[in-house]
C-alpha cells in the first residue's frame, strides 16, 4: 500500500471516528434528556391526567359571565365549541402539515440544532409543530445557558411524541387551544374570546378568529388592544394563509379583510367592570361555603377558587346591576358637583387641616416615613413631593401631578353611596352598589359600612307600637317636649311644614317623618319593646336603649336594614339575603346548592304588616318621598322611606316594591355632612338614585315582573282602621288647659306608666 493510501485511509479512519464520535455523543445528549438528567420529563401517565389552572367564573342569575377570578386567566371548551375557520386558521397559519406528521417536524428541529451549534444563530427556532407548541405551552421553558434552545427543543420533542401516542389530532388541537397564552395574560381561546369581543368561541366570525389566531406569533405585538393597526396586518396575513391553502374562498377572503378589527373588550380585572364589589363579596362567601362544607377534590385538597376553574353561580342580574350603576353615576355626578358648589372656597376638605392630617395619619405612605425617623421637616418635604398619579373624578379618571397632601384633600371631598336590590321573598340579591368606583374606593359600603340610619329606623318603631295594641288612627301632637332625665332632650322636627297646634294621625306621622311624634310614640311602646322588634325584624347589631333610637341613632349596614324591610312583603318574615346559588366544578358537577333558610317566625302580625305598609305607600303618594311621583313620574305600586341623620351626614331611601326591596345610603366617608337640609334630606340626595333606577325598568319590558308587581290588597278591616282624617285639632278645652309646648316629661318614669295600658290593649286586640 503506498503512502498515499495510507494516508487516505487513515484520515477516512479519522473521520468516520469523528462522526461516529459525534453520533455517539448526539445518543448519549439525548438519552440524558430522555432518562430525565436534565429535569424530570412528563409521562405518558402524567400526560394523560392533565390538570391545568383555570380561572373560576362568576355567573349572574341567568348564567351571564359576571367576571372571572385566576392566576391564568384559562377557560377550557370543548372541541365542538370552536368554529371550523378558526381550526383551519389555526393550521394554515402554525402547523400547515399537522393532520400528516406525528408531532415533530424533523427538518425543522435539525435545522435549529445544527444552525444553534455550528452557527451561534440564536434567531434559527421555529417551525414548531402545533405539538411541540403545546409541549412548551404545557411545562414551559428552563434556563440551560449555551444549551437552552437545544436541550428545550429536545425535551418538547420527546413530549410532543408522548402526546401524540396518546391523543387523536382533535383532542390535541383542543388542548393546544385551550392553553396557548394570548395577549394581556390571558389563556385559552375562550378567555381571549370574552375577553377581546365579549362572546364565546363558537360565536366567533372569520375576522375575529383571524385576529386571535394572528396574535399566537407575538402576544403583545400583535396584541389587538394596544396594537390595532399591526394586529390588522397580521389578521390579514391569516386569512391570505387560509386563502392559500383553500380552507377559504377569495370573497371569503375579502369580506374577513374589509373591515377594520372591532373590539368588545372586557375587563375582567377585580378592580374593574360589573359589579366589582359583589364579585369581592361573592369570592369570600366561597371561601366561606368551601370551608364550612368541606368541599374537596378527588386528591383530598380543598378546592382553590383562584386556580380550579369553578363555576359559582349568583343572584345577581347582570341587567338590573347596570340599570342601578347607571342610577348611581347619573345622580352623584350632579349631586357631587352641587356637594363641591355649596361649600366653595370653605369646603372643610381645603380648609380644615385637623381632618386633612388625621385622614393623612391613617394612609400606608404616612407610616412609612414615620418609620424612618424624619425630621419634621423632612417629613413635611415628602409629603409635599409632587408625582404623577391617576385619579378618580365622575368626568372621567384624570393623571394629576400631585402631592400626597393634595391627594388626600382631593378624596376628601367625594360622596360614596351604597346601593342594594334584594328579593324579599327568598333573599336573592339582585343589584349591589358597594360604592362609587371599587378601583379608588374599595371599602364596601353594603356590608362593611355602618352608619346612623335617621328615620329609617321610624317604621320599626311604628310596627312596635300597632304591633302592641295602639290603634291605627291614634293621633298626636307635635309639640317638642323636653325630657328631663335624658339631659334635658328637647327633639325638633327638621321640617316646619307642620302646624304644632294640630294633631297627626300614625300614618301622616310617618309618612311625613315627624320626629317629635316618632319619640312619642316610642315613649308610649317601649324602648325595649322597640328594640325586640328591630332584632325580630333582622337587626344583628347592637341597639343602645336610649329614646333617641327613634329618630335612628343606631349605626346598621345596607344589608341588616334591608333585611329588615324584607317583613313588610314577606309575611312579617325576615329574609335571608345570600349571594350565591351554587357551585359547579370545572366539568359541570355539583358541588353546592344554596338551600333558602325558611322560617315561620313571624316578627309581627299580618294586620299589623298590611298597616305599615299602607302608611309607607302614603310616605310616596303625599309624603317626604312624593318626588317619585311627581318629578319622576313612577306610576308603579312603591312604598318607602326617607332617612337623614344629624348635620345631613348621612341620606337614606328605602324602596319597596312588591317584588324588590331597594336600600340606598349616600354620604360622606369623612362624615362630611351636607352643606343644608335641603341638599342632605334623603329625599334629595338617596331617593333619586332609586328614582332613576325604576325609571330605567319602567322602560325595559323584561322587567315587568317587578314593575308591574301589585302589592296584596289590605283587609277591609285594616282599611277601615285607617280610614281616619290626616290631622285634627284639639277640642276646645284641650286648647285652652291643655299642655304647653313647652312641657318637659320625664321619659322612662312615664314610659313605666305606660306600659301596663299598652299590653292591656294588646290582649284586648
Amino acid at each position: 500500500m503506498s503512502f498515499f493510501s495510507i494516508k487516505k485511509y487513515n484520515w477516512l479512519k479519522i473521520g468516520l471516528g469523528i462522526i461516529l464520535s459525534l453520533i455517539t455523543l448526539l445518543v448519549l445528549f439525548y438519552s440524558s434528556i430522555y432518562f430525565g438528567l436534565w429535569g424530570k420529563l412528563p409521562s405518558k401517565k402524567d400526560l394523560s391526567d392533565l390538570k391545568q389552572q383555570q380561572a373560576t367564573q362568576i355567573l349572574d342569575i341567568n348564567n351571564d359571565l359576571l367576571g372571572k377570578v385566576y392566576r391564568l386567566d384559562r377557560q377550557n371548551i370543548t372541541y365542538k365549541q370552536f368554529p371550523k375557520h378558526l381550526i383551519d386558521a389555526l393550521i394554515a397559519t402554525e402547523d400547515a402539515r399537522f393532520y400528516e406528521h406525528d408531532g415533530i417536524d424533523s427538518r425543522s428541529l435539525f435545522r435549529v440544532f445544527f444552525k444553534t451549534i455550528l452557527q451561534a444563530d440564536k434567531s434559527s427556532g421555529g417551525g414548531s409543530t402545533i405539538t411541540l407548541q403545546l409541549a412548551k405551552n404545557l411545562y414551559g421553558r428552563k434556563d440551560y445557558g449555551y444549551l437552552s434552545i437545544v436541550v428545550n427543543k429536545l425535551r418538547e420533542s420527546i413530549v410532543a411524541s408522548r402526546i401524540e401516542a396518546i391523543y387523536s389530532k382533535k383532542e390535541i388541537l383542543t388542548l393546544y387551544l385551550n392553553t396557548v397564552p394570548f395577549s394581556d395574560n390571558t389563556y385559552g381561546i375562550e378567555s381571549a374570546a370574552q375577553k377581546f369581543f365579549n362572546k364565546t368561541t363558537q360565536d366567533l366570525n372569520l375576522a375575529e378568529a383571524a385576529t386571535l389566531i394572528g396574535s399566537l406569533k407575538a402576544n403583545h405585538s400583535y396584541n389587538p388592544r394596544l396594537f390595532p393597526e399591526r394586529s390588522q396586518l397580521r389578521r390579514d396575513v391569516v386569512i391570505t394563509q387560509m386563502l392559500k391553502y383553500n380552507y377559504i374562498t377569495e370573497k371569503e377572503a375579502e369580506e374577513a379583510m374589509q373591515n377594520n378589527i372591532l373590539l368588545d373588550y372586557q375587563y375582567y380585572n377585580p378592580n374593574q367592570g360589573i359589579a366589582p364589589y359583589f364579585r369581592a363579596q361573592v369570592i369570600k362567601e366561597a371561601n366561606k361555603i368551601i370551608a364550612e362544607n368541606k368541599l374537596v377534590k378527588a386528591n383530598g385538597k380543598g378546592y382553590e377558587i383562584y386556580t380550579d376553574g369553578l363555576k359559582i353561580h349568583t343572584t345577581l342580574d347582570i341587567n338590573l346591576q347596570q340599570h342601578a350603576e347607571a342610577a348611581v353615576k347619573k345622580h352623584l355626578t350632579k349631586l357631587q358637583k352641587a356637594f363641591e358648589e355649596a361649600y366653595g372656597n370653605l369646603a372643610p376638605w381645603k380648609k380644615d387641616s385637623a381632618l386633612i392630617y388625621k385622614t393623612l395619619k391613617t394612609t400606608a405612605y404616612y407610616k412609612r416615613l414615620k418609620q424612618q425617623k424624619l425630621s419634621e421637616q423632612q417629613l413635611q418635604d415628602s409629603l409635599k413631593l409632587k408625582r404623577k398619579i391617576k385619579v378618580f373624578n365622575w368626568e372621567g379618571n384624570q393623571t394629576k401631578n400631585l402631592s400626597v397632601l393634595d391627594s388626600i384633600t382631593h378624596y376628601l371631598k367625594f360622596l360614596n353611596t351604597g346601593m342594594l336590590s334584594i328579593e324579599p321573598q327568598i333573599g336573592g340579591i339582585r343589584a349591589y352598589v358597594g360604592g362609587i368606583n371599587y378601583n379608588f374606593f374599595k371599602y364596601d359600603h353594603i356590608t362593611q359600612s355602618k352608619r346612623q340610619v335617621g328615620s329609617t329606623f321610624k317604621p320599626i318603631v311604628y310596627t312596635t307600637a300597632i304591633e302592641n295594641g295602639m290603634p291605627a288612627c291614634t293621633y298626636y301632637s307635635n309639640k317638642a317636649i323636653t325630657y328631663t332625665d335624658v339631659d334635658n332632650w328637647k327633639p325638633k322636627n327638621a321640617s316646619k311644614n307642620n302646624p304644632s297646634d294640630l294633631n297627626y294621625s300614625l300614618e301622616t306621622a310617618l309618612s311625613n317623618s315627624i320626629n317629635t311624634i316618632a319619640v312619642k310614640v316610642m315613649h308610649d311602646t317601649g324602648i325595649e319593646k322597640t328594640i325586640d322588634m328591630a332584632k325580630a325584624m333582622g337587626i344583628t347589631s347592637s341597639i343602645e336603649p336610649v329614646p333617641a333610637i327613634a329618630l335612628g341613632v343606631s349605626s346598621f349596614s345596607v344589608l341588616e336594614l334591608a333585611t329588615a324591610y324584607t317583613t313588610f312583603v314577606n309575611q312579617s318574615i325576615p329574609s335571608q339575603a345570600y349571594f350565591i346559588t351554587k357551585i359547579e366544578d370545572k366539568n359541570g358537577k355539583l358541588l353546592y346548592q344554596h338551600k333558602p333558610k325558611t322560617s315561620t317566625q313571624k316578627a309581627y302580625s299580618d294586620h299589623t304588616r298590611q298597616i305599615m305598609l299602607e302608611m309607607m305607600k302614603e310616605t310616596v303618594n303625599s309624603g317626604t318621598a312624593r318626588r317619585l311621583r311627581s318629578t319622576f313620574n313612577l306610576p308603579n305600586a312603591i312604598a318607602g322611606k326617607t332617612g337623614t341623620t344629624q348635620d345631613n351626614k348621612d341620606g337614606w331611601f328605602v324602596g319597596i316594591t312588591p317584588n324588590l326591596v331597594n336600600i340606598i345610603w349616600v354620604g360622606n366617608d369623612q362624615q362630611i355632612g351636607f352643606k343644608t337640609t335641603r341638599q342632605g334630606q334623603g329625599a334629595k340626595s338617596a331617593l333619586p338614585i332609586f328614582g332613576y333606577f325604576m325609571q330605567a325598568l319602567n322602560n325595559n319590558p323584561d322587567f315587568n315582573s317587578i314593575t308591574k308587581a301589585n302589592f296584596e290588597n289590605s283587609t277591609p278591616k285594616v282599611l277601615e282602621e285607617l280610614s281616619c282624617p290626616p290631622t285634627k285639632e284639639d277640642g276646645f278645652l284641650k286648647r285652652i288647659f291643655g299642655k304647653k309646648e313647652d312641657e318637659k316629661q320625664s321619659f322612662k318614669k312615664d314610659e313605666e306608666k305606660k306600659k301596663g295600658f299598652f299590653d292591656f290593649l294588646k290582649k284586648k286586640k
